[in-house]
């Protein structure tokens, strides 16, 4: 499950851009009842982007901002219960791993959903059935 992590330059602390991506990702696993699960824990792949200020803007104005965004197959967050938890947990991340003041207002968390049967791992693509099945397998 690619996760992108862009932030503004200076907003996150040196030892945060360290930890901000495996933070979120362990989060991500949680909120679905994955974590240490040998499929899904590998799957789990991404990217920190850092922009300068000058680049990065909020109503138009350059200022810091915080963007979290996943890429899932679509049976991922079955539930608002689900999607609250993570949203809270990815943005309480960011406030806690941040350098100076950057309101929450300003972090941003996004969901996108593969279409189904497109999910792909290692050259195989993946049905949401199929999908269940190698993660119920893992966990055996």
């Amino acid at each position: 499950m690619p996760i992108s992590i862009q932030v503004t330059q200076g907003l996150l602390t040196p030892k945060g851009e360290r930890e901000v991506f495996a933070r979120v990702a362990d989060a991500l696993l949680r909120v679905h009842g994955l974590a240490g699960n040998s499929f899904m824990t590998p799957a789990v792949i991404g990217h920190l982007d850092v922009y300068p200020e000058a680049t990065s803007y909020v109503g138009g104005v350059p200022q810091s901002l915080a963007v979290v965004e996943v890429k899932v197959p679509s049976v991922t967050f079955p539930n608002q219960d689900v999607r609250d938890a993570f949203v809270e947990e990815a943005t309480d991340i960011i406030d806690s791993l941040k350098a100076g003041s950057h309101p929450r207002e300003r972090t941003f968390v996004n969901v996108v959903y593969a279409v189904e049967g497109t999910w792909g791992i290692g050259g195989k693509a993946y049905t949401n059935e199929a999908l269940g099945q190698a993660i119920a397998q893992a966990a055996a």
